[in-house]
């Protein structure tokens, strides 16, 4: 006898394994993040460069790094209570222009969603 599954077991499957890659690997994302440190730092120390300083950035309310100027665009989606969460981080990392149309950011971002389930993973090491 053969036997199928319906498409409402087959999209919950899918989605507990996409829930499972969200851990990510640490220090595969730290590798990855080299890419990041022309204008980004974490860790002790970290101070705002050409980007904001990113401790502590899963989970923070957009535009609250005290002394980084963002752009009127990222002002903008801040007052409506945006928060840097893991969709969203992800969203933003594959292309940040679609997420802030008119951000300071010029990287074209990270193509490979592994990459930025690691990088995520790593940026989670330094929360506040």
């Amino acid at each position: 006898m053969k036997r199928t599954i319906g498409l409402a077991a087959v999209l919950l499957l899918a989605g507990m394994g996409s829930a499972l890659a969200q851990d990510g690997d640490v220090e595969k994302g730290e590798k990855v993040f080299k890419k990041c440190k022309a204008c980004h730092t974490v860790g002790e120390g970290a101070k705002n460069k050409v980007g904001p300083l990113l401790n502590g950035i899963v989970g923070r309310a957009w535009g609250t790094i005290e002394g980084f100027k963002y752009s009127k665009d990222l002002l903008a989606q801040a007052e409506e209570g945006k928060v840097w969460d893991d969709a969203t981080l992800d969203a933003y990392l594959k292309k940040p222009k679609d997420v802030i149309p008119k951000g300071k950011m010029a990287f074209p971002g990270l193509k490979k969603d592994e990459d930025r389930v690691n990088v995520i993973a790593y940026l989670k090491t330094f929360s506040e």
